[in-house]
């Protein structure tokens, strides 16, 4: 009854009221409030009172701030955040934030923060009315003020911003403009022991975070700094992960990777995995995953990564070694990782192979043949990959046994473990007949690779598998290598393969294909001419948009083709002739030298 009384004086009084008894009716709202504020809320939205307010919220007063108050608590509701906007309290309350009476900025803060609170329509209200330049403003002016008053404040405001601006591009891009990002770095320097303020600057760095122009502007500032300083000092499990994701975030930036290793994070993140790995506590677990994966990430930036890998005697290096034989997946995975983050450029990848990481690789792969973990599978096979692409580390992989080790992983079913298997096969074998051909002679491996090239739903594997294929053949230059593949299917994925959209695959292809075509014409003919190559070679003669090297080894493959009877008739029924004479002119000498050879057999032929 009192609250009906009080909504219906309010709207009669605004009019003529004494300031005591609106201040009645004001108490009695924020009375019924503190109890009920739901139902409170509804009665106030039915009543009409909403628009009352509007001519209440003026700066001279004495009732402003009880009245934002009211606010601020009505619009904790989803179902009043719209009413507000439709009674039209935004421009009023956002001309309010330009008065100098503390209570009344603070209410003002939290009505304004409260409505923006997942509401598309308050946010645009405030964007419209100009409120968010003028909080930034206050937050730039209130910074170095360390009275209570001035911080609760700073908190207010802080999260009004958050509210603003929470999963919105278009707002936080528009914040990140007006400079927030300093001013809030600057906040956490100076407010460190504030621990709502802290909070608050924490949640607002993550919403910004993802936004990539905002992390230029935080490689700008001392972030990484103050973030490892503020970590270094947190107990509590729930304060740790809330700074990690702001960290995880800012670490895909490089520069701030930099940052973030020179500020000292990876010894906290090393710290983490000592204390909580051999715990089963949920936070631990977590703490865990978290500090191994951020510690990845860091390793995937060039400049970071060297600086930790110290001429690979570095105590971060050395510790990473150590995951590996862990009995935690989640650690074997990082250090597999971190492994294959390490073996970035030729100078790590020799010496990690020259210091016996290739026998712990193997051995974790050992761990997970059976039913293993797939992720770290992928990731131990990823470092096995990028150790071999460097000449020397070949032939010592291969002797380790490093192929062998990678073919028990044939039966796998996962796409990625198939990707990672192919790729780490291929660099193996390049250049290495003796390797390639043992490979090629593997019968179940060939039939693997030929059932890989039709997996359609992988665009990788498929790629992989074919790319192999080839492989095989023009490092082995094998007869036997080739007659396996013969006789598993594998003539028409090669064929197919010179189609792709890749240079770089067609002609790894053609080569091989011009390799079937010298050694072996009489097994792969019939192959051959069921996978139509002559019409494919003619298609690629004659368009203009095929590269150089797919002409030249085009007709190089032409020239072989015509040792078979079938495959010289359907070259002389598709008037070549005229394709290459054309090419005689091509502006690439080579292309142009082939051209002319490649007439005269054809004139000789016919």
């Amino acid at each position: 009854d009192n609250l009906s009384d009080a909504l219906k004086k309010l709207k009669i009084t605004t009019t003529d009221s004494t300031a005591d008894s609106l201040e009645g009716c004001l108490d009695c709202l924020l009375q019924a409030l503190a109890q009920n504020n739901m139902e409170t809320s509804e009665k106030i939205q039915k009543s009409g009172v909403l628009q009352v307010f509007a001519s209440l919220l003026t700066p001279q007063s004495s009732c402003t701030a009880k009245v934002a108050n009211i606010i601020a608590e009505v619009a904790r509701n989803e179902f009043m955040r719209n009413p507000c906007v439709d009674a039209g309290l935004i421009p009023p309350l956002v001309q309010l934030l330009n008065c100098k009476d503390q209570e009344v900025l603070l209410q003002t803060g939290r009505a304004l923060g409260n409505i923006c609170y997942d509401s598309h329509e308050g946010r645009n209200a405030v964007d419209h009315a100009g409120g968010a330049h003028i909080v930034v403003d206050h937050i730039r002016s209130l910074c170095s003020k360390t009275d209570p008053a001035s911080e609760k404040l700073l908190t207010v405001f802080c999260g009004m911003l958050m509210n603003y601006s929470n999963e919105n591009d278009t707002l936080q891009s528009q914040l990140i403009n007006m400079g927030v990002i300093p001013t809030l770095v600057k906040l956490l320097g100076i407010h460190c022991q504030n621990a709502a303020l802290t909070e608050m600057c924490l949640v607002a760095f993550g919403n910004l975070a993802e936004l990539e122009s905002s992390k230029e502007q935080f490689a700008y500032t001392n972030i990484a700094e103050e973030l490892v300083k503020l970590f270094k000092k947190q107990i509590e499990h729930d304060k740790k992960e809330m700074i990690f994701e702001v960290l995880a975030p800012l670490a895909e930036n490089d520069v701030i990777k930099l940052q973030l290793v020179e500020a000292g994070l990876v010894e906290c993140l090393l710290e983490i995995v000592q204390k909580t790995v051999d715990s089963d506590k949920e936070d631990d677990v977590a703490e865990l995953k978290t500090a191994s994966d951020l510690m990845v990430l860091l390793l995937l930036g060039d400049e970071s990564m060297q600086k930790l890998f110290e001429g690979g005697r570095g105590s971060v290096f050395q510790r990473v070694l150590s995951w590996i034989p862990s009995n935690s997946h989640q650690l074997q995975l990082a250090g597999a990782l971190a492994i294959a983050n390490f073996a970035r450029n030729d100078g790590n990848c020799i010496h990690m192979v020259d210091n016996g990481i290739v026998q712990k690789l193997m051995d974790l792969l050992d761990r997970h043949v059976e039913d293993g973990n797939v992720t770290v599978q992928h990731a131990a096979l990823s470092a096995l990959r990028n150790l071999a692409i460097p000449v020397v580390n070949k032939a010592k992989m291969l002797s380790a046994g490093v192929a062998e080790a990678v073919l028990k992983f044939l039966r796998s079913e996962m796409p990625p473990v198939q990707f990672k298997l192919l790729g780490t096969l291929r660099m193996l074998i390049d250049a290495q007949a003796e390797a390639a051909e043992q490979l090629g002679k593997n019968v179940k491996l060939v039939e693997r690779l030929v059932e890989w090239c039709e997996a359609k739903d992988h665009a990788g594997v498929m790629g992989e598998s074919n790319r192999l294929l080839s492989a095989l053949i023009r490092h082995s230059k094998s007869k036997e290598v080739i007659r396996t593949i013969v006789q598993s299917g594998g003539i028409k994925h090669l064929v197919t393969m010179a189609t792709s959209e890749h240079v770089i695959m067609q002609n790894e292809a053609l080569v091989a294909l011009a390799l079937i075509a010298a050694l072996e014409l009489g097994t792969a003919e019939k192959d051959l001419e069921n996978a139509q190559l002559v019409q494919i070679l003619h298609r690629l003669l004659s368009d203009d948009r095929s590269a150089p090297e797919i002409k030249y080894n085009s007709m190089v493959l032409i020239c072989a083709l015509i040792g078979s009877e079938p495959l010289q008739k359907e070259v002389q029924s598709m008037a070549f002739l005229d394709v290459v004479s054309k090419l005689r002119s091509h502006e690439n000498k080579t292309v142009a030298q082939q051209a002319s050879l490649t007439e005269q057999r054809l004139a000789v032929e016919s």
